[in-house]
C-alpha cells in the first residue's frame, strides 16, 4: 500500500513538474486568412480566371432583358406569330442564362475552395515551422474562448506566410 501512495505521489510530482515547463500558443485563423499575402493572390488568380465568363453572363442578362422590353412595347404591333417566337426566344435564353449561371457558380466554388485549401495548407505548414522552431508543446487554434497576447503567434504566422514561397 505505501508503495502504490509512493508511486501514485512520485507521478503526481512529475506530472506537476513537466506541466510547469509547457509552452503554449494560440493562432487567430480568420486573422491569419485574412492579411495571408497568398489570399490575395488567389482572389486575384479567381478574379482573372472567371471574370470572362462573368461578362459573358452580363451580356447574356443584357440581351434577354433587352428582347423582354422589345416584347412589352412591340407586343401590340407584333403579329401573333411574332410575338410566340419572341416570347419563345425569351424563354430559351432565360435557361440558357439560368444553366450558364449555375455552371458558373459551380466552378467558382470549385476553384475557390481549392485555392482555399491549398492557403490552409500554407498555412498549417507555418504553424508547424513556428511550433518546431520556437519549441512550442502546443499551439492552439479553433474553439479558444480566450487567449493572452503572451501565448498569441498569429502575427508570427502572418510573418512566416510572407517568406513562404507561392
Amino acid at each position: 500500500m505505501k508503495n502504490k501512495l509512493a508511486i501514485f505521489l512520485g507521478l503526481l510530482l512529475t506530472a506537476n513538474v513537466s506541466y510547469a515547463d509547457l509552452k503554449i500558443g494560440f493562432v487567430n485563423i480568420p486573422a491569419v486568412l485574412e492579411k495571408a499575402p497568398q489570399a490575395e493572390k488567389a482572389k486575384k488568380r479567381l478574379e482573372m480566371e472567371f471574370s470572362p465568363r462573368d461578362k459573358q453572363l452580363l451580356a447574356q442578362q443584357k440581351e434577354i432583358q433587352s428582347k423582354e422590353e422589345r416584347m412589352a412595347r412591340d407586343a401590340a404591333v407584333m403579329s401573333e406569330s411574332e410575338r410566340s417566337n419572341l416570347e419563345k426566344e425569351i424563354l430559351n435564353k432565360k435557361r440558357d442564362a439560368k444553366r450558364s449561371q449555375q455552371e458558373f457558380s459551380e466552378d467558382f466554388n470549385a476553384r475557390r475552395n481549392e485555392e482555399l485549401g491549398k492557403l490552409q495548407r500554407r498555412i498549417v505548414e507555418a504553424i508547424r515551422s513556428i511550433a518546431k522552431d520556437q519549441n512550442f508543446d502546443l499551439l492552439l487554434t479553433d474553439g479558444v474562448i480566450y487567449a493572452s497576447e503572451q501565448i498569441d503567434v498569429t502575427s508570427q504566422v502572418q510573418q512566416k506566410l510572407l517568406t513562404l514561397p507561392e
